[in-house]
This record gives structure tokens, C-alpha cells and sequence, in this order.
């Protein structure tokens, strides 16, 4: 998936959520990437915020990190709640 030139709000905050489960894990983005069989180039961008993943993306990495993606969807949503954020 090509790289997008605008930073979407919800893109940055999955990019960051997906960084800070991955380091919590104490897994580089190349262990990431295995584990998932991404490419680590495209992961990287996705924790920049450069791509907004797509479904099934969101189902894989919920997968890798033992969690149900429905978790990892509520968690976006609190943080726009507390940025107070809508949707574009």
C-alpha cells in the first residue's frame, strides 16, 4: 500500500499504539514483521502514522499481540474522545 501524504489523526494514534505494544514486548520492527509477515519498511511507516491499516492489517497485528481488535479499535477511540476528536 502506498505511503499516504497526509497524516490522518487516526493513522498517528494506531501508529503509536501499535509502537508502544510492540517495545512493551521488547520486539524490534524486524521481530514485528516476522511475527506477521509485514514487511518492516511498511510497519514502520504504519507507526509513523503514514498509512491507515486496513482490516485486515488490524486483525493480523490484534492477532500477534494476543489481543482481540476490538481492543485495539476501543483504545483509538478513548484517545479521540480525550483529544476530542471527529471523525473526518
Amino acid at each position: 500500500m502506498p505511503q499516504s501524504r497526509a497524516k490522518h489523526d487516526d493513522a498517528i494514534r494506531f501508529g503509536a499504539l501499535i509502537s508502544r505494544l510492540r517495545l512493551a514486548r521488547g520486539w524490534s520492527l524486524v521481530e514485528l514483521a516476522s511475527r506477521s509477515g509485514m514487511n518492516d519498511t511498511y510497519l514502520g511507516v504504519m507507526e509513523r502514522g503514514g498509512n491507515m491499516p486496513t482490516l485486515a492489517t488490524l486483525f493480523k497485528l490484534a492477532e500477534v499481540f494476543g489481543m482481540e481488535a476490538a481492543e485495539l479499535v476501543r483504545e483509538i477511540e478513548q484517545e479521540r474522545r480525550e483529544a476530542g476528536s471527529t471523525p473526518r
